[in-house]
């Protein structure tokens, strides 16, 4: 009998998965053919297109695993003027660490255009990271990642640290600052395209590491929990006709603990997000701001969620 009911559980998660995937598949298909059927929209997906084909190539490259490097900014005659300026004008900022996450069966060749972007615009160390493409855990990732951040400040001595994740990328990061203590090493935190609620598309994949990516999945409560007093700032990168995160507003970050910055795009897929020239200079110009104070910090807290409070009595 206990075998029986186990049995009919199953069942019924299967089916109401299925009818979650359904109905969100549904609603995003409809968005999708209002999205893209528009210029802006044919010119994401020929981006999309055009920097997969390209991604393909780059892949072989990326497997190799990347040394660290501390840079050396005692001269800076060899620098162009964009890495002068902000070596001269900002050195603690230029010599914040940036450390890249790649996304689910991908490595660090999806960062190609976004890294040397970064060192032309002055900052010193940015290291990209390759963790295994059967990474079958997204706590396991966390961990993993924590110890590359350890590694990296230990390297460059440095106290905190930027992280950018690109798609799972960007929620084994976050996982890291807000259930494992990286919030004391991580400045701020840029995610492109992370299902910060799930996405539906997970369903389509019948791995442990995909049901964690599904809405309302353990791993999707802990990261809803309350999170006080989180220093970390988040610059949050989403894009209306990203078509992994279904629907694609599940990469949006909502939480009330939570400092955000959106970034909005209507006309990106999901695997140009790296590459997109408003990304890569909307994120690099947010990272060159450097450490907010920590009042601003509360100042801006508290706008956001008195601005929370007004959205929800307007509705």
């Amino acid at each position: 009998m206990a075998l029986f009911r186990e049995g009919l559980h199953r069942l019924a998660t299967v089916a109401a998965g299925a009818r979650s995937l359904a109905s969100g598949v549904a609603v995003a298909a409809d968005y999708a053919v209002r999205s893209l059927a528009t210029p802006s929209g044919l010119r994401g997906i020929a981006l999309e297109w055009a920097w997969l084909t390209a991604h393909v190539a780059l892949y072989p490259v990326g497997l190799a695993g990347e040394t660290i490097r501390p840079p050396d900014r005692y001269r800076t005659d060899a620098l162009d003027p964009l890495q002068r300026s902000l070596v001269c004008a900002d050195p603690a900022t230029a010599g914040t660490p940036i450390l890249l996450v790649h996304g689910i069966m991908d490595n660090r060749s999806v960062f190609t255009v976004f890294r040397r972007a970064l060192r032309r615009r002055g900052f010193g160390t940015v290291h990209s990271v390759n963790y295994s493409l059967f990474t079958g855990d997204l706590r396991s990732a966390a961990r993993e990642l924590a110890e590359h951040v350890e590694r990296l400040r230990d390297a460059t001595g440095a106290d905190r640290v930027h992280v950018v994740g690109h798609s799972l990328g960007g929620v084994i990061a976050r996982y890291y600052v807000q259930r494992l203590g990286g919030a004391e090493f991580v400045d701020t935190l840029v995610t492109l395209g992370s299902p910060h609620t799930g996405s539906n598309a997970a369903y389509l994949m019948p791995t442990p590491l995909a049901r964690q990516l599904r809405p309302n999945s353990d791993v999707m409560a802990e990261l809803a929990a309350p999170a006080p007093g989180c220093p970390t700032r988040f610059v949050v990168v989403w894009s209306r006709i990203d078509e992994m995160v279904v629907p694609q507003r599940n990469a949006r970050l909502r939480h009330p603990d939570l400092l955000v910055e959106e970034l909005e795009l209507n006309d990106v897929g999901h695997l140009a997000l790296p590459v997109d020239p408003r990304v890569v200079h909307g994120v690099c110009s947010r990272l060159a701001h450097g450490e907010l104070p920590l009042h601003l910090v509360h100042l801006r807290r508290r706008r956001d969620i008195g601005r929370t409070a007004t959205e929800s009595e307007v509705s």
